[in-house]
């Protein structure tokens, strides 16, 4: 990985020396469409081998080769006046109807913008990414760590919290769906496409023939409504082989709710939406009015069961808040558990986000057609030794062992309790319940606490009299 961990640290450092781009979020943005251009250049030269009838929707003077691949071509104000008039104007209003890759190009430029201002210092960045060969299974794989290496950074950048979920988290919650060829897969809210690469690498394994390969490709789907986010997928898709990513850039939460038809349900949905964020005004009015709020995971929580087929299987990331809201959240859970068979809650501990944030979260895992008679729940322990997860030690995916060898035996122990439906409903929907295995600190009865408070006091106050003498003493010498 040497190699192309030195090419992007060359890159960065070039494009720190360009007065256009403005912090780290322009600088990761504008590496990732180059990135992108360099990607959809070597996927062509693929295709056009695989099938010599393949025509490039990008015209002739704009492909990647006849303008960036000459190390000693365009440069300065000429590259410039090429990139900014002729490069981006043209592939903002490709033609659509030149085939699904015309779509994707445009889809990923209508959004996206060049901040780099120096001709030279762009050439020398088209240099350092020419280096790298994306039809080399070493430089792709390769890549796809670095991937997250730049998500990583982008979330540094205070951009994108809401794009990554840990890969560890993303993994166990595909391995416990256990998506099978030909099942539709979406991610409503797919950000960066962790989930729907994750989902990708457990198919793979089921292929045995070509033509599964595009059965693959058409029951993968994600949408996402920011462009740096869906540029990210977009390329992380092309990385995993899907010659068209059947990733959308629009905001689901925008369409009516009583417009999703039979058609439109899925078999499996995989997801972490946006929580603790706040939907533009009348994107509430979409939804029948006992669901209608602005807070987006909750809006993503009606719309998942609405998504559905009966049968249909889900793993949903969401907040505590969730769990013990009122009001409108009530009504989702009611309608939750009515509608569906929450099964299973996994709760996480503190610190699995960090440190993009510190908002405890939980896995709910649900199937759509019968309804929940009870739940069960796991708490997550921390391995031995950790205290909290971090940056340098995240969550990994061997810690979920525990809980993939429970998951068929579902037998009460310390970390694993069963919740009857009518508890949960005598407790008006409140799904936060704690650990009844733990042991309570024994805190005292109410006079020991008060006896307690009452010498700690006592202490405090001994302690001030003699820093109050000290000083005295101190001022009379």
């Amino acid at each position: 990985m040497s190699s192309i961990t030195s090419i992007i640290k060359s890159v960065r450092d070039i494009m720190r020396k360009d007065t256009g781009v403005d912090g780290d979020a322009q600088r990761i943005s504008q590496m990732v469409w180059m990135l992108f251009l360099k990607i959809f250049a070597d996927q062509e030269a693929e295709w056009e081998l695989l099938n010599p009838d393949y025509q490039s929707p990008v015209p002739e003077p704009l492909r990647w080769q006849n303008w960036a691949e000459d190390d000693e071509g365009l440069t300065g104000d000429e590259l410039m006046d090429f990139i900014n008039n002729e490069l981006f104007p043209t592939l903002k209003e490709l033609d659509r109807n030149l085939g699904p890759q015309a779509k994707i190009v445009r889809a990923v430029f209508e959004d996206t913008y060049n901040y780099m201002k120096n001709g030279t210092l762009f050439r020398q960045v088209i240099n350092e990414i020419d280096k790298i060969d994306f039809n080399s299974s070493k430089d792709r794989h390769l890549f796809n760590d670095l991937y997250e290496t730049i998500l990583k950074e982008l979330q540094s950048a205070g951009s994108s919290g809401e794009y990554y979920t840990p890969r560890a988290v993303t993994q166990f919650m595909v391995d416990i769906l256990n998506p099978q060829l030909g099942e539709t897969v979406l991610d409503p809210a797919c950000g960066t496409g962790g989930f729907l690469t994750c989902t990708i690498d457990h198919l793979d394994k089921q292929i045995n023939k070509p033509s599964q390969r595009k059965t693959l490709q058409q029951t993968v789907r994600g949408v996402e409504k920011k462009p740096l986010p869906h540029l990210l997928c977009t390329t992380n898709l092309m990385l995993h082989g899907f010659e068209v990513p059947g990733v959308k850039r629009g905001n689901y939460l925008a369409r009516p709710y009583s417009d999703w038809g039979a058609n439109d349900k899925v078999d499996l949905i995989l997801t972490n939406p946006p929580f603790g964020g706040v939907e533009e005004d009348g994107t509430e009015t979409n939804f029948p009015q006992k669901f209608r709020t602005k807070e987006t995971a909750d809006l993503f929580l009606a719309l998942i069961i609405r998504l559905l087929k009966d049968g249909g299987r889900a793993a949903v990331v969401l907040p505590d808040g969730t769990l013990f809201g009122e009001g409108v959240k009530t009504r989702l859970k009611e309608e939750l558990l009515a509608r569906c068979n929450l099964h299973t809650i996994v709760r996480l501990p503190n610190g699995v986000f960090n440190p993009y944030t510190s908002i405890k979260t939980n896995l709910l895992f649900f199937e759509k057609g019968s309804p929940t008679k009870d739940i069960w729940y796991y708490e997550h322990p921390y391995p031995d030794g950790v205290k909290s997860y971090n940056k340098t030690r995240p969550i990994h995916i061997k810690e979920f062992d525990a809980e993939k060898a429970w998951w068929g035996q579902r037998k009460e122990n310390k970390h694993a309790w069963r919740v009857p439906l009518q508890d949960i409903i005598d407790r008006n929907y409140n799904l936060d319940i704690k650990n009844p295995h733990e042991e309570a600190d024994d805190l005292g009865t109410p006079e020991e606490l008060l006896a307690e408070y009452q010498q700690a006091e006592q202490d405090i106050r001994q302690l001030q009299d003699k820093i109050v003498a000290v000083l005295q003493n101190a001022l009379q010498a």
